[in-house]
């Protein structure tokens, strides 16, 4: 698992993730509906789960 932290892709990918999560979660709980949290949120998730791919793509 530490040998993970060592790779940059990992590093990105689990940063756009993290960050992703806390960007749904703040829509969810302050109740307003902004467009633009959600579709960078999306963005983020996304990028963050190719990037985790990328990262087991490449130790195999």
């Amino acid at each position: 698992m530490l040998k993970k932290f060592n790779q940059l892709s990992f590093v990105i990918g689990a940063f756009f993730a993290i960050t992703a999560v806390i960007l749904f979660a703040n829509e969810l709980l302050s109740g307003m509906a902004e467009k633009i949290n959600l579709y960078s949120a999306a963005a983020f998730l996304a990028f963050g789960v190719f990037m985790i791919y990328l990262s087991s793509k490449e130790e195999s």
